[in-house]
């Protein structure tokens, strides 16, 4: 069933506690990854919906808060869900950055226990993510105040094209050999400049998810064959093919 998006209508059907609020719990609209909980009101959820970013109501500071609004670090609205019960949402966004105010991605990285393994799709989108704030000026550098992505990103395609090969001749030198861990390492080292010269090329891991899924269901042959044939043919129908 469709819930209305005007939101006034939108919060008459919510069921909000005695102190006014629901519980909002925050995931990753690409990845899944829980980011945080806060707390929304009515004039929380209507500008959350109005404006695109995730705004809550600080029970700390009784007042509006716009995720992001002093650090940069927004979230921004992709989806919303209520739950069966009508007295919290799940709110789907895309962070500009960290989400847990100590710089972690995520408000929930203390595991009890032995933690899971980390599931690669998350492990790319937060490493994406990461390479794209140091494009934009933002996050992490070493004490001298540089940063390895931005020297990258400004020395431009060559250099990226440099060390993807550099990168791919070591990772074929040890699927040469038997250690697992290095082929780890040397995979993690190739696949993180590849990461870098997508966001040179501002391109999203989204496109290159939507390469992959419709290649997929069809025979990697066929598919390998169906795109040489297309990059050997004439760029006008009407031109003769070359000779030789």
């Amino acid at each position: 069933m469709s819930l209305p998006t005007d939101p006034a209508a939108l919060w008459s059907t919510l069921t909000p506690g005695p102190d006014g609020l629901v519980a909002a719990v925050v995931q990753h609209a690409d990845s899944g990854e829980v980011l945080m909980l806060g707390y929304m009101n009515a004039e929380a959820l209507a500008r959350t919906l109005t404006r695109g970013r995730v705004t809550f109501w600080s029970r700390s500071r009784q007042q509006l808060w716009e995720k992001g609004e002093t650090s940069g670090h927004t979230l921004e609205l992709r989806g919303l869900h209520v739950d069966c019960d009508a007295d919290a949402l799940l709110v789907q966004a895309v962070p500009r950055g960290p989400t847990c105010h100590t710089g972690a991605p995520s408000c929930f990285f203390r595991p009890v226990g032995e933690p899971p393994a980390p599931r690669p799709s998350a492990v790319f989108e937060q490493v994406f993510a990461e390479i794209c704030e140091r494009k934009a000026g933002r996050g992490m550098t070493n004490r001298d105040g540089k940063s390895y992505v931005r020297e990258l990103l400004a020395a431009g395609a060559p250099k990226i094209a440099a060390k993807l090969a550099e990168e791919a001749g070591e990772l074929a030198e040890a699927l040469a050999g038997t250690d697992r861990d290095h082929v780890a390492r040397e995979a993690a080292d190739l696949v993180f400049h590849a990461l870098v010269g997508l966001a040179h090329a501002d391109v999203a891991l989204a496109d290159v998810a939507a390469v992959l899924a419709r290649r997929m269901g069809r025979s990697g042959l066929d598919e390998k064959a169906a795109r040489t044939q297309t990059a050997a043919s004439p760029a006008d129908p009407d031109d003769p093919p070359p000779s030789g």
